[in-house]
């Protein structure tokens, strides 16, 4: 306990400690190099997702400074007034500014168009009216592209990717079929009615557009998240990378013979980098579809997990890194690639830097894919599970250190309370833990760092000036309890097949809603069908279509609906149909915090953090509690931060400005020492990359505060904050 406290008293004076050895570093002093790296690029708009091709999320604006950002105020409000009242609609994106008009999309994934300097809506855009669909998930951000007067705004939602009038909002007809494409398409192989999206922007290259989608990654049947080029004035598809290889591609005998005609996943969901000068775009993949299971697809899985370095103009591999073999832990990488420029042995070099889920840096040459830092191949434990081959090794880069911790030790557990550690104890001891790749077990697994991070879809941000990379990450553990299939016993109903298969997942075996997307508990559904709240054919209908966060299971036959819908009402059936591909003998509990009996991470604080990293010498600078609990704080309990979603921005004025966190605060903070300078309370939690840009000489901050997640309330709204006149 001394020595966990001793930790926490630490943490607070993390900004004092670091402080020289930032001296030491050099991380205030430009080198040539590195000044003249911006002389000239133009990053006083917020032109890209992310600020720019490379990622950065860094912007030269340096009007508001260390010296008066505490003198920030709100400059103007947009409310996209779509939120849902039951809190689980959510805005995650990151909108882009070009020529005094910023572009984003709303709680329900509506699009829209402002008057940057004073929030005024010139244009709406509603994708669920133009086609017939009813999942809007999230969205993370639009595409813009210009051609002369040809100016567009590229927009997915649902299934589709549609292509707007920039000035106008309105569909471009000879873009597709009358200014849309159809994401199902094009994939190489029939997909029918699974699910397919996309989240996050592509990137623009030229007059194509790079586009990366998110598809199912449980136990049923998924799509391959194969990565596309469209032409831009077209719709016209111009190339694909199959990340499942097909037959004489590179990668395929990773795979079992037939794997590229079945198995899916492998997707870029995250975003797209892009080295526009040497032609190169580099995207990061996720895991291959089941998460958890990998019998039918054994193999290293190329190319799942990997960062990759593709030509821009036609699709081709330059080189790639793996880094999850066969992944068994959905540990997909969260972010996009940053694209940096780094002194690395005295020399100059462009390179690639990615983020993990697990808190680890990789960092790569960016034309050879030569890492810069050794990268060492470890045993990790063997499955149990029927039928599981786990890779026997993973690769752990030997700098920089990471920036979470790597492992849940008895020494780790929470000490905000001798109750709390109690109760933590008692279900510790039953997991199965000890190693960052311990496989998923029917006992329960301790998947630590967690489903979420370590480092998430917020990125990570990148000062060209100094080298300096600032990520934040979540430092919650996670509990993975798998559920084999063909060991249940007894007589199980028809509904009960499909609900254990594909619903189970999201809203719990019990479905008493186990998952980290909110899913709402199914336990009283008969209770709300009578009190009109839910319906049998409103349920009907989210099963086939989907809503808001769940996507549609149009897959599903007529049969099996019918069945889970007999489940969930009380009239379920005995009659066995099979709903689940036979290759696939497990599912899971869902995705389980690992908490204490008061809901706070069972692990000891902090529970989020902020850490800037030199990507020069490989070596975190300084690393603070990012989030507080007041009611804990309160109690005398040091600042122990939060789960925190969406990414920084650094600032030439020497800020790093961030919200993220459950609290739902906005902060700056002192690039160079991690001093918090400002924080406002926000109406929603800040689960968005904020965006920072100029108009008419003066700068702007905006932050979408969406909430929503992680137990917060909803929100709709866009709050850009200013100097005073």
């Amino acid at each position: 306990m001394q020595e966990r406290e001793s930790r926490a008293r630490l943490r607070i004076f993390t900004t004092i400690l670091t402080i020289p050895i930032l001296v030491l570093a050099g991380c205030t002093e430009k080198t040539d190099w590195r000044a003249d790296s911006l002389a000239d690029e133009n990053y006083r708009e917020w032109r890209q997702y992310q600020g720019d091709s490379s990622n950065s999320q860094y912007s030269t604006l340096d009007q508001v400074n260390r010296e008066n950002v505490r003198e920030l105020q709100v400059a103007w409000v947009y409310h996209t007034a779509d939120k849902r009242d039951n809190n689980r609609s959510q805005i995650q994106c990151n909108p882009i500014v070009i020529d005094g008009v910023l572009y984003g999309t709303s709680a329900r994934g509506r699009v829209f168009a402002l008057n940057a300097s004073n929030g005024e809506q010139l244009w709406a855009f509603d994708p669920f009216e133009a086609r017939e669909m009813a999942s809007a998930g999230v969205n993370r951000g639009v595409n813009y592209w210009e051609d002369g007067d040809d100016k567009r705004v590229l927009v997915c939602a649902g299934h589709y990717l549609f292509s707007l009038n920039a000035k106008t909002g309105s569909l471009i007809p000879d873009f597709g079929e009358e200014g849309t494409v159809n994401l199902r398409e094009g994939l190489g192989r029939d997909i029918g009615e699974l699910y397919m999206g996309s989240r996050t922007p592509g990137i623009v290259y030229k007059d194509l557009l790079i586009q990366g989608t998110v598809v199912m990654e449980g136990p049923g049947p998924s799509a391959p998240g194969h990565i596309r080029a469209y032409h831009i004035p077209t719709g016209e598809l111009r190339w694909i990378f199959h990340t499942i290889p097909h037959p004489g591609e590179f990668g395929y005998d990773t795979w079992p013979e037939d794997a590229w005609t079945r198995v899916g996943g492998a997707n870029s969901w995250s975003g797209l980098g892009l080295d526009e000068a040497r032609g190169l775009v580099f995207a990061s993949t996720g895991s291959p579809a089941f998460d958890f299971w990998g019998g039918n697809r054994k193999g290293e899985n190329l190319f799942g997990n990997c960062v990759l370095a593709l030509k821009a103009d036609t699709g081709e591999r330059v080189w790639h890194f793996q880094t999850v073999h066969h992944d068994l832990w959905d540990r997909d990488h969260p972010a996009p690639p940053n694209l940096v420029t780094v002194e690395h042995d005295g020399r100059r070099i462009d390179a690639v830097a990615q983020i993990t889920k697990t808190g680890q840096v990789f960092v790569f040459n960016r034309e050879t894919g030569e890492p810069l830092f050794p990268i060492e191949e470890r045993p990790v434990p063997p499955s149990d599970l029927r039928g599981e081959e786990a890779w026997p090794t993973q690769p752990f880069p030997t700098r920089p250190p990471p920036f979470s911790r790597q492992t849940f030790t008895e020494a780790d557990i929470t000490d905000i309370s001798p109750h709390a550690r109690t109760y933590v104890e008692k279900r510790f001891e039953a997991v199965r833990k000890g190693h960052m790749f311990n496989p998923p077990s029917t006992e329960g697994t301790l998947v630590f760092p967690g489903f979420d991070g370590g480092g998430e879809w917020g990125g990570a941000a990148y000062d060209p000036t100094t080298g300096i990379l600032y990520a934040n990450s979540n430092e919650m553990p996670w509990i993975l309890t798998m559920v084999d299939l063909a060991a249940r016993g007894g007589e199980v109903s028809a509904g009960e097949t499909v609900y254990t298969v594909y619903c189970a997942v999201c809203h719990g075996v019990g479905r008493q809603s186990a998952t980290r997307l909110n899913a709402p508990s199914l336990q009283e559904i008969r209770t709300r069908e009578r009190q009109q709240r839910t319906s049998r054919a409103t349920a009907r209908q989210v099963i086939k279509d989907g809503r808001a966060f769940m996507p549609g299971f149009g897959h599903l036959s007529e049969s099996e609906r019918e069945a889970v819908l007999g489940f969930l009402y009380g009239a379920s059936g005995r009659r066995a149909i099979v709903s689940a591909p036979p290759e696939i003998p497990y599912t899971h509990t869902g995705f389980e915090r690992f908490l204490d009996e008061e809901g706070y991470p069972a692990i000891a604080p902090p529970w989020g953090q902020l850490s800037a990293i030199d990507l020069d010498r490989g070596e975190i600078l300084w690393q603070i509690p990012l989030g507080e609990l007041p009611e804990l704080t309160d109690k005398g309990i040091p600042v122990t931060g939060t789960e925190n979603y969406g990414g920084p921005v650094v600032t030439a004025g020497g800020l790093v400005f961030i919200a993220a966190t459950k609290d739902e605060k906005f902060r700056a903070f002192d690039k160079e020492t991690g001093e918090l300078l400002w924080e406002t309370q926000l109406p929603a939690g800040g689960y968005a990359t904020p965006s920072t840009f100029e108009i008419d000489g003066k700068q702007f901050v905006v932050i979408a505060a969406g909430g929503g997640k992680i137990g917060t309330k909803s929100g709709d709204a866009y709050v850009a904050f200013a100097l005073p006149q």
